[in-house]
């Protein structure tokens, strides 16, 4: 039994995508299978109810590698074709996913999305950029509020580096990084550190290495906070491993509605 938590926005992500799901989800008559788009309204509770119950949960959200969605003030998506969202199972992020032939990350640098590991930046570098998760994100994980968790890795990052500490918070409307880009940031970055946020992903891709929670996406490629000073730069092979995997944990509206993310995700 398919059991959609649906959102009570209309303009909510979630009514383009639970339809998909019903359609492309072989459905259990056994048991029931959640499915949670995000952490927003109820979600979080509901989240917590399921697990003690031990019930199968898939959590939904915005993709690793994808063509970006347009937030404010209302969810669009610009591009279907291009336009990618992750489905987990028991989980915010995929941390072990299977690497396939490649050809869905080969898609994607066809479809001229940046997909690419271009190496590791070596040269002059002069801060570590901190990207904490939204609020949200931060109680889930963590139990704290994002406010904390802000200030307890700045903290530790202090016992082992004293590299200059930048923060970099989700662009939101109003706020200082509105209307900003976190290239711009990357671009002399010793390294990010990270909860569950996917500037991760931005970093890894711009030449940054990462620290991050051991659930995020990024984690497989991550370094401990311990080592920040030396930085985890894996392989090109490895990253190459990785991205892969990162493609076939991702899919567009029309692939959930066809089965494909289903036959993918229960391979």
């Amino acid at each position: 039994m398919i059991i959609t938590h649906d959102i009570p926005w209309d303009k909510c992500l979630s009514h383009q995508l639970f339809p998909a799901i019903k359609k492309g989800w072989k459905d259990s008559k056994m048991k029931p299978i959640h499915f949670f788009w995000g952490l927003g309204s109820n979600n979080l509770k509901e989240i917590e109810q399921v697990k003690e119950k031990g019930e199968e949960w898939w959590y939904i959200d915005v993709g690793y590698i994808t063509e970006q969605i347009t937030r404010y003030p209302t969810p669009i998506i610009n591009d279907y074709d291009k336009t990618y969202f992750r489905i987990v199972k028991g989980g915010m992020h995929m941390t072990s996913g299977k690497p396939g032939d490649g050809s869905r990350h080969t898609k994607l640098l066809q479809q001229g999305i940046d997909a690419e590991f271009k190496g590791w930046n070596t040269g002059e570098c002069n801060h570590i950029l901190l990207a904490p998760s939204s609020q949200t994100v931060c109680i889930y994980t963590h139990g704290l509020s994002q406010e904390d968790w802000i200030r307890q890795a700045g903290e530790e990052i202090r016992c082992y580096s004293d590299r200059l500490i930048r923060m970099r918070n989700k662009p939101r409307p109003n706020n200082e990084w509105w209307g900003t880009d976190i290239k711009d940031e990357l671009k002399d970055c010793y390294a990010l550190v990270t909860n569950m946020s996917l500037a991760a992903v931005d970093a890894v891709l711009n030449k940054v290495p990462v620290v991050t929670h051991s659930n995020n996406v990024c984690h497989k490629v991550s370094g401990p906070l311990a080592g920040i000073n030396e930085r985890t730069m894996p392989a090109r092979e490895d990253m190459n491993v990785w991205l892969r995997s990162v493609a076939n944990n991702q899919f567009t509206i029309q692939e959930i509605e066809d089965g494909t993310a289903y036959r993918l995700l229960n391979d």
